[in-house]
This record gives C-alpha cells, sequence and structure tokens, in this order.
C-alpha cells in the first residue's frame, strides 16, 4: 500500500451520494405518509391506492407479463373499486365480488403462466392498498395500527442498514442479497421490537390505544414477528429480482428504486396486521 493510500481517511458508508440520495427520498416520503395518516379518509386511501397501483405495475412489468396495459387497466380500475368500498364501509361479499370480476378480468387477458403472474400482481397490489386503509378506518384501531407497523417496518430496515454498514461481519444469504449481514438482521430485529413496543406505549400514555387488552409484551412479540417478516419479506423480493434478472423493481423512488423495493418489508407486516384484523372482526 502507497503512503498516499496510508493519508487517505476512510470514507464514511454514510457519506455516499446514494446515502444522501435515499436519505432524502426516505424523509420527503415518510413526511407525505405520516401527514396523511393524521388526516385519514381519502388521502389517506389514495396514498396506499396509487402505491398499490405502482406495485403491481412493476410486478407486471418485472415479470414481462403481456399484454401490459390492459393488465394494469383491469388491476387499476379493480383495486380503486377494492379502495371505495373499504372507505364507504362496504360488506365483505362487495370486496369479493370486486376481486373476483378482476381476476375474470385478467384471466380472459392474460396467456398462460402470465395469468397466474397478473392475479398474483393484483392480490399483491389488493393487500398494499386496503390493510393500512381498513386498519386506519377500524374504530377499535384507528391511527394506532398503522403507525405501528411504520414503526416496525422503518425502523426495522434504517437500524438493519447502518447495523449492517457500520459492524459488517458474515453475510445472513449471500445467494439473494449479498450486502445483508447478521449484524444488520439482528439490529434490525431489535429496533423493530423497541419501535413497535414504544408506538404502543406511548399510544397508551395519551389515550390514543383503543386495544388495551392487548398487554405491552404481546405487543413485543408481535413487533419482533413483524420485524423478522419485514426482513424476510425484502430477502424474498431480492430473490424474485435474481430469478427475473433485475437490480431494481423499478425507478419510481430515487436512491431506492421502486416501490416493490420500498414495500417488500412492508407487504410481508401487511399480511400479518390483516389476518389480525381479519381474525378480530370474526371475533367480534
Amino acid at each position: 500500500m502507497s503512503a498516499p493510500d496510508l493519508a487517505r481517511p476512510a470514507r464514511s458508508p454514510f457519506a455516499t451520494r446514494e446515502f444522501r440520495l435515499r436519505t432524502v427520498s426516505a424523509l420527503v416520503l415518510g413526511t407525505a405518509v405520516i401527514g396523511t395518516l393524521v388526516i385519514g379518509g381519502w388521502a389517506f386511501a389514495l396514498v396506499w391506492l396509487i402505491a398499490g397501483i405502482v406495485g403491481a405495475a412493476e410486478w407486471l412489468a418485472m415479470t414481462r407479463s403481456e399484454p401490459l396495459v390492459p393488465l394494469l387497466g383491469v388491476t387499476g380500475v379493480t383495486l380503486a373499486a377494492l379502495a371505495a368500498a373499504a372507505l364507504l364501509d362496504a360488506p365483505a361479499y362487495v370486496f369479493l365480488l370486486v376481486l373476483l370480476v378482476g381476476i375474470a378480468g385478467l384471466v380472459a387477458l392474460g396467456r398462460g403462466i402470465t395469468r397466474r403472474k397478473a392475479v398474483c400482481g393484483l392480490l399483491g397490489g389488493a393487500v398494499v392498498a386496503l390493510v393500512p386503509t381498513l386498519l386506519r378506518i377500524d374504530p377499535a384501531i384507528g391511527l394506532v395500527g398503522p403507525a405501528w407497523m411504520f414503526a416496525v417496518v422503518w425502523s426495522t430496515d434504517i437500524l438493519a442498514y447502518i447495523t449492517g454498514r457500520l459492524v459488517g461481519g458474515p453475510k445472513l444469504m449471500p445467494r439473494v442479497s449479498p450486502n445483508k449481514t447478521w449484524s444488520g438482521a439482528l439490529g434490525g430485529l431489535t429496533a423493530g421490537i423497541v419501535a413497535g413496543t414504544l408506538t404502543a406505549y406511548t399510544a397508551r400514555h395519551h389515550g390514543w390505544d383503543a386495544l388495551p387488552a392487548v398487554s405491552l409484551p404481546v405487543v413485543a412479540l408481535f413487533s419482533g414477528i413483524a420485524s423478522i417478516l419485514s426482513q424476510g419479506g425484502d430477502l424474498v423480493e431480492s430473490s424474485l429480482k435474481r430469478r427475473y434478472g433485475v437490480k431494481d423493481s423499478g425507478r419510481s423512488i430515487p436512491g431506492h428504486g421502486g416501490v416493490m423495493d420500498r414495500l417488500d418489508g412492508f407487504f410481508a407486516v401487511a399480511l400479518l396486521a390483516g389476518f389480525c384484523l381479519a381474525l378480530l372482526r370474526l371475533t367480534a
């Protein structure tokens, strides 16, 4: 190693243009999401409807599903109808009917394996578009439910990234995602548990929590499960991108790639939250 190399200070992993771009994008999107969460109603639903449609579009494009535009049209209309049904507090059979009509349209347009890919895109978009909205409008949950999801997913993602960069160490799944480490995974898990539990505690301290029967240890347990699912969703999406030979799912979010890249972990946690919401409604 030459003398100039020895004299040159090590570059911080957080001093890169990519990191600055990621940070700015995250702050802008986070502000929009939190702001509409507080407002609720159509504003919050619109954010997640757009996310669901864009995510489904990225999936259709990544999997090279044809005919792309008609498939996306049916998907977008179906997701919009589902979001409207949620805001209008429609009965369950309306959701099922809308979903079945949308699936029938995709099956009619697609051919062979494209049909299955298109239906998967619709179902995935429905999870993203509906679960946050349904949680927000549920009187027994309100804004605390989505806030808990955001706290767990965002803290997991941020601390996993920072811990992995600072600590490094053995790789988590190098064949799937070569940059992820065990240290980052554990850092993200710890952050997810703490953030999720603190969100519930803060809500109860201020009288915002409508689910007082759920103890904080149970909240911590679910926060840990959600954090693991969030990281698992990230790995699954990385595997899918490798399968289809793409680096990013899209270019809609500067520094982050596409909506699928940003919401891969959130999607997995939304599945958990949607399952819990369904149980609550069935047992109410």
